[in-house]
């Protein structure tokens, strides 16, 4: 049995990945910090497969929160195999509007919360020789107008994730960032529609880690950017 913990995973990106990871045949541990929430996606989940999908419960920029999910998946399956931190939002407004308080909520979300996943999954990841891939973006290496606080807390999120490869290769654990551009989600509030059609596809995200998940141990993609392949007609 591999098991899978994805946060934020109860819609958009997370439960586009969670989907393709139970038609690989992994058990898959989803969060939001609604349980209704959770609970509904993970039915949905479970239609899939029966059984395969758990949802939980938890708040990313709360550490004891992270450590009471992880700790929830091991007492359920007994291991983490892979964790996708996923969890981020996006607050967008040139520095002279942007409020104390969005800045706060991105960072704490987009980067602390990364942070605080991979601290409390790290023993579990260690017994499994496990796999700890993040969601950042194109934004953190492309900087633009009114993101100052999601592009800070994606290029933090982008050498954090970077960095902590580095430190844990030789411990047997891989470490990756998938950067993605335009994608179809509920991210910032948006519903996907047709017009979303040309964007990535929360699916599409799913295959990445899906593909490097099976990646021979001896090779890494450590960074992969990923941008649709054509632009919305004009």
């Amino acid at each position: 049995m591999k098991v899978a913990f994805i946060t934020g995973g109860s819609k958009g990106i997370g439960y586009g990945i969670a989907e393709k990871l139970i038609e690989d045949d992994i058990h898959v541990a989803i969060t939001s910090r609604s349980q209704k929430a959770a609970d509904q996606a993970a039915e949905n989940l479970n239609k899939i497969k029966e059984g395969y999908a758990l949802g939980l419960a938890s708040d990313v920029t709360d550490f004891g929160s992270q450590k009471e999910a992880v700790q929830a998946v091991i007492d359920k399956w007994g291991r983490i195999d892979y964790l996708i931190a996923n969890a981020g939002v996006g607050h967008f407004a040139p520095i002279q509007e942007l409020s104390v308080e969005h800045w706060k909520e991105t960072i704490d979300i987009n980067l602390t919360g990364v942070f605080y996943s991979a601290k409390a999954a790290l023993d579990a990841l260690r017994d499994s020789k496990g796999y700890f891939i993040s969601i950042a973006s194109l934004a953190g290496t492309n900087f633009f107008a009114a993101g100052s606080a999601y592009n800070a807390s994606k290029f933090g999120l982008v050498g954090f994730t970077q960095a902590m490869m580095l430190d844990l290769r030789h411990e047997d654990i891989k470490v990756s960032t998938i950067m993605p551009g335009s994608v179809a989600s509920y991210f910032n509030g948006h519903t996907p529609s047709e017009a979303d059609a040309w964007k990535i596809q929360p699916e599409d995200i799913g295959q990445i880690v899906s593909d490097l998940i099976k990646m021979p141990a001896r090779t890494l993609p450590s960074k992969i950017e990923v941008r649709p392949s054509k632009t919305a007609k004009k």
